[in-house]
């Protein structure tokens, strides 16, 4: 190559490395420039200190010809900034967790529930249940209960929508009731029923959406208050699919604010279990109402720990499906290639049901796939080959208790026919999760940290996501890259066994460093987990234990939980509320 081609190839070179560079400073005093139409000018000292931020370096001769490329950019840029993006629009790509030469199991078979049983609970009519007692019945049950007409759907959503008006400000996890459209539903299944025309186990239950899923006609405010009066005019995927099923929607629960943790502009939502402590995770609504009994099963979301948290400290049943499992059509986005939604119930199986109903593809996000689920109650849990991460079963900074519930859990799957397999978490360079996260926020939520950052309930939030603007497009995509190391490490992982269980991720209270890792690992490769209900602490708050599948390995997974629980009572446990 001649030294003049040479020449021409590092200019180029140098001129790519200036895009992410000018980008980053368009966002400081360069936007206000901009805004204010002056011409913006990029000096060679304003790159320097740049390139530092961003961990870059450059020859003095690099940065003189990069100087005239960047400022030609600045118009490009600011032209980009300019375009009133909505949350709803996603980028032109999409993160698939199937490797290349992944198993999958795409044979589609009936849906095989657990046998109905009835509960034993009162007369015939409602008013001779305890409405305490029936609100805290799993889906199977409240199911049977209204297939046969011992209750009734509008029976139910009374139960229900009571509870949401007495215990929900308590709990601070309601936003918004969805009162007249719940009365509607209740009504029209009741009279489908009694016509035979049964549409499933959903059919009839009252269910709560976490307040970043949008259902018409009804305020979606993402737990912000710049949103609190906000009407998005359409049903999200999950909320017309459920509407199909003939699930009753009785409220929209709380979001923590713009998906952080369990503060909204509303307060804290509280753990129903102990009233001092908040429930954690960003659908900390859903796990409060649940834990509850103010719904019979709920839908959150997670990016990041969002379900399994408040599902864990709240005792009930959450399921993070695969990504790429449940369509996010109406839902606000966090993180697009990290975002997924899932149940929130008080059984397993219960899951296993919603999860039924909600997901495959839809003609609106591209990263669906088309995987049957196939759940079957009655599979043998001792033709499972179930692993568990011992390094997380061995670590001591749990409490004594925690530690207790944890030994029992395993033995109670060795009583079931289980043989534990010892697995691993690869043995890698961490990848930068929060890149990967914060900068697709930051452009996720770019418009309400903008335009009204001093009505937001955390604004660290804002400067947070703000900084990892100056995250380099380079530096993205090697991150992603590190991401797609990783899924083939675990996938390895993953061979010899169709599942593993861990101790859960406490996060702050009694943290446990290797569940924790596991949990932004799994959310990494896109798998699938459940946590479940194994215990109490000290203080009588719930423990929980986590059961990890393959990649659209759900059926599986689902099934050891569903055994666990069959074995074991927790999941029937609820918190004594005041009436």
């Amino acid at each position: 190559m001649t030294a003049e081609k040479v020449s021409a190839r590092r200019r180029f070179v140098a001129c790519l490395a200036g895009l992410p560079v000018s980008a980053a400073l368009l966002q400081g005093e360069l936007w206000a420039q901009a805004a204010a139409q002056q011409p913006p000018r990029i000096t060679k000292d304003m790159l320097v200190q740049a390139a530092a931020v961003m961990g870059q370096s450059f020859s003095d001769a690099e940065f003189d010809e990069m100087v005239a490329r960047v400022n030609g950019n600045l118009a490009v840029i600011a032209s980009l900034h300019a375009q009133p993006f909505d949350n709803a629009v996603a980028p032109a790509f999409h993160f698939n967790p199937v490797l290349p030469g992944m198993a999958i199991d795409r044979a589609a078979r009936p849906l095989r529930p657990s046998r109905p049983r009835a509960p034993v609970v009162g007369g015939r009519r409602a008013g001779s249940f305890d409405p305490g007692e029936i609100a805290y019945l799993p889906v199977t049950a409240l199911a049977e209960l209204i297939r046969t007409r011992r209750l009734t759907s509008v029976e139910l959503t009374d139960i229900y929508l009571d509870r949401l008006k007495r215990l929900g400000p308590r709990l601070q996890c309601v936003v918004t009731l969805t009162e007249e459209r719940a009365r509607r539903q209740a009504k029209q299944a009741d009279t489908e029923i009694a016509a035979g025309r049964y549409r499933g186990p959903l059919h009839g239950i009252p269910w709560g959406a976490k307040d970043l899923i949008a259902a018409k006609g009804y305020p979606t405010t993402w737990g912000a208050a710049p949103f609190k009066d906000r009407v998005i005019d359409l049903d999200a995927t999950v909320v017309a699919r459920l509407d199909a099923a003939g699930a009753v929607l009785v409220a929209k629960l709380a979001t923590g604010e713009l998906a952080l943790d369990d503060v909204w502009f509303g307060g804290q939502t509280k753990n129903p279990w102990d009233l001092s402590m908040g429930s954690q995770g960003s659908s900390a609504g859903p796990g409060s109402a649940t834990a509850a009994g103010l719904v019979g099963f709920s839908v959150g979301s997670e990016t990041w720990g969002s379900i399994v948290e408040p599902s864990g400290i709240c005792g009930v049943s959450g399921l993070r499906p695969t990504f790429g499992r449940v369509s996010r059509h109406g839902v606000m986005a966090l993180s697009w290639t990290l975002d997924k939604l899932g149940p929130m119930c008080r059984s397993a199986e219960d899951c296993a049901l919603v999860l039924a109903a909600i997901q495959g593809p839809d003609e609106h996000d591209l990263s669906v796939q088309a995987v049957p689920f196939n759940w079957d109650a009655g599979v043998d849990v001792r033709s499972l080959r179930v692993g568990y991460l011992k390094a997380a079963f061995e670590n001591t900074r749990q409490t004594a208790q925690t530690d207790a519930n944890d030994a029992r859990a395993l033995e109670t799957l060795r009583r079931l026919g289980v043989t534990p397999i010892e697995v691993r978490l690869p043995e890698l360079p961490p990848v930068p999760t929060i890149a990967i996260l914060f900068a697709e926020s930051a452009v996720a939520l770019r418009n309400p940290a903008r335009t009204s950052p001093a009505s937001l309930v955390r604004q660290d939030r804002v400067h947070l996501e703000n900084s990892w603007r100056f995250l380099s497009a380079a530096d993205y995509v090697d991150a992603q890259r590190a991401r797609a190391v990783l899924m083939r490490e675990m996938a390895r992982v993953m061979t010899d066994v169709d599942l593993y269980v861990t101790p859960f991720d406490y996060a702050d209270y009694t943290p446990n460093p290797v569940a924790t890792l596991n949990t932004s690992v799994t959310n990494l490769t896109g798998q699938p987990c459940v946590v479940v209900p194994h215990g109490f602490n000290e203080k009588g708050q719930p423990t929980s234990l986590t059961f990890v599948g393959r990649v659209f390995g759900e059926a599986r997974m689902l099934a050891a939980a569903h055994a666990f629980q069959q074995a074991t009572d927790w999941h029937l446990q609820h918190p004594k509320l005041p009436s």
